[in-house]
Order: structure tokens, then C-alpha cells, then sequence
């Protein structure tokens, strides 16, 4: 656009801004971007945050060693027990007690304990992913992504018993499996 065309379309919409302001009209201007014009800035938003989340974990898995990984997704797992309140009230009403936490854990999960271990279960049979960030990026075999949520468990365990313990991925439906199944192994 040249400047005399652009200097004339400014001044175009500085009267026309000041002419809504003086008429009380803000309501009016707030409203030009439509429902659908902010539906396509969120699509296009989502769509690059995928795409960005599937560009680290493709760059993730070519570059980094797998303890590495892990790390990386740990400390996801960490802050998601850390942003979640039913994650924390979990560990806060199993405070010291695995009976209580176990109660407190099938409010959202099944579980149940077979001696020193401990099974948490997204149901028998899964239909997706519960997890906001891994929804819309493709499964892989042995899929990284998962170990975050093995941790925020294990956040949770540690949190409300106070040690350390070691928890376990038995199946998942981004590494294959019908449902996601964790252990915690209590000993």
C-alpha cells in the first residue's frame, strides 16, 4: 500500500474510532470481531501449538538419549500434580494413609491394591487420551508423552505419604493399549 493511500485509510478510521467513542458506541466496536473470526484465530492458534509440541517430541526423541527424555517429561508430570487442585486434594485427603488415598483416588480413577503394589486405571477399556496436551498429536510405540502422567502419580504418592516410591507403566493408549494402567509399588 503506498503512503498516501495508507495515511488516508488512517485518518479514515481515527474519525470513524473517534466518531463511535463520542457516540458511546465501544460496545459496537468491540463487537466487529465475530464469533466466527475468533473461532479461526483459535483453530490456527491450536493448530500451531500442536505442531509445535510435535516438533519438540519428534526433536526430543531424534536427540536425546531416553533418560533424558524422561527427565524432560517428568518435570511436566510434576507441574501438572502442581496446576491441578483434584490432583492435590487427592494426595491432601490421602495425607499419611494409603487406605485414604486409594478412597481419595477412586473418586476419578479405579484402583485397587494387590499387595505392595498399588493399580490405577483410566477404566477397563479407554475411548482417548484425557490429556489436553497429547490429544491432538499422533501416538507413537513406547510414546514419551505417557511417562508424564506416570509421574504425576507418583507426585501424587510421594506428596500425600511423604517418600519416595517407584510407579510404573503397565499399558497405554498412546503406546497401543486398550486403557492407561499405572502401578505404584509400595515397598
Amino acid at each position: 500500500m503506498d503512503r498516501k493511500k495508507f495515511l488516508s485509510t488512517s485518518l479514515k478510521l481515527g474519525f470513524c474510532s473517534s466518531a463511535l467513542l463520542a457516540l458511546n458506541l465501544d460496545n459496537l466496536a468491540a463487537s466487529a470481531t465475530t464469533t466466527d473470526e475468533k473461532l479461526e484465530r483459535l483453530q490456527n492458534e491450536k493448530e500451531f501449538i500442536v505442531n509445535w509440541l510435535t516438533d519438540l517430541l519428534n526433536t526430543m526423541d531424534v536427540r536425546l538419549n531416553q533418560e533424558t527424555k524422561v527427565k524432560l517429561i517428568e518435570g511436566c508430570g510434576v507441574g501438572c500434580f502442581n496446576r491441578h487442585k483434584f490432583k492435590k486434594d487427592i494426595a491432601a485427603k490421602g495425607h499419611g494413609d494409603v487406605a485414604k488415598l486409594l478412597d481419595a483416588y477412586k473418586q476419578n480413577f479405579e484402583v485397587w491394591r494387590d499387595g505392595d503394589e498399588v493399580h490405577i486405571r483410566y477404566g477397563e477399556v479407554s475411548k482417548l487420551c484425557y490429556c489436553p496436551a497429547a490429544q491432538n498429536i499422533p501416538p507413537k510405540p513406547n510414546d514419551i508423552h505417557c511417562e508424564c502422567t506416570r509421574m504425576t502419580h507418583q507426585t501424587i504418592f510421594e506428596t500425600a505419604l511423604g517418600r519416595p516410591f517407584k510407579t510404573e507403566i503397565v499399558e497405554t493408549l498412546r503406546r497401543g493399549g486398550k486403557t492407561c494402567h499405572f502401578v505404584v509399588h509400595l515397598s
